[in-house]
């Protein structure tokens, strides 16, 4: 290098440097305990807390308890598991893990939820490497998820669970709920040629395997049910006469009973009588 060169590439380091974007800011996860990740923008927004109390879901006593169990285990640091939570639509997996969250919260003021798209799973190996470095402790949460985008989402939650060579973040706990035990779409052969098919179904449940803890969700009985709507009504001050009758012909016109369906009938109920409820 002669000595004329050196001012040159000097300037154009500076020049370089200014043209690249700055880093950017870290998060800031002091303004709330819930939040939503966008992966494009790499924003966290920041949500209100769920409103439910544990108390308020009735009929999966089992189910919370075992949940709360492994989330108080990664709360204070000592081995857990992440969490698979499956089962019929509506019978409170989401719910449960928002409700027990809050309560947990409230204890462990360093907890905090960021809850992912199911459409941005390949975004999660990054997202865990970022997490990684902080000193809160994150449950990552997954509605409905599926793979209906094949191997290709499977291998990349598979990726941010094991944590490539440097492991795991201990200080994340993935929770995932689906409609279905091994996370496959059903029209998983159907799209795919039989070799194909049978690679990515392996692919697939082979990522099941890394959730340590298998919560199941049954479909919800008729007194479940009726109990679900009376601890409501009795909760939120909600009168009404024939109660039990106008609960089951509700779901009966909707086809179903479980939790969603009972706290739906609630809301009908409240407008009704005029009582307002949490959003």
């Amino acid at each position: 290098m002669t000595e004329g060169t050196a001012p040159l590439l000097a300037r154009i380091a500076d020049a370089l440097e200014r043209l690249a974007p700055p880093p950017p800011p870290a998060p800031d996860f002091s303004g709330a305990r819930l939040f939503r990740h966008e992966p494009k923008s790499g924003a966290f927004v920041p949500a209100p807390d769920y409103p439910l109390s544990l108390d308020s879901l009735v009929g999966i006593d089992r189910q919370k308890t075992r949940f709360v169990e492994n989330l108080r285990r990664f709360a204070v640091g000592v081995p857990n598991n992440h969490v698979l939570l499956w089962g019929v639509r509506g019978t409170g997996k989401s719910s449960v893990t928002k409700s027990a969250f809050v309560a947990l919260a409230n204890e462990f003021p360093d907890l905090k939820l960021i809850e992912v798209d199911r459409d941005e799973v390949t975004a999660l190996p990054p997202l865990f490497d970022l997490l990684r470095a902080r000193s809160e402790r994150f449950v990552v949460l997954c509605d409905d998820l599926s793979f209906e985008d094949g191997a290709a989402a499977a291998k990349a939650l598979k990726s941010a669970l094991e944590g490539g060579v440097s492991g795991p973040p201990e200080n994340v706990l993935f929770v995932a709920t689906s409609n279905r035990r091994h996370l496959m779409p059903r029209d998983h052969v159907e799209r795919q040629g039989a070799i194909a098919a049978a690679e990515n179904a392996e692919e697939e449940m082979s990522v099941s395997d890394r959730f340590g803890l298998w919560i199941g969700f049954p479909p919800m009985d008729q007194d479940t049910y009726l109990a679900a709507i009376r601890g409501y009504a009795e909760q939120f001050g909600l009168h009404a006469q024939d109660l039990d009758r106008r609960a089951l012909q509700w779901s009966t016109q909707r086809g179903a009973r479980s939790g969603r369906v009972a706290w739906q009938f609630i809301r009908d109920l409240a407008g009704e009588l005029g009582v307002k409820l949490p959003a």
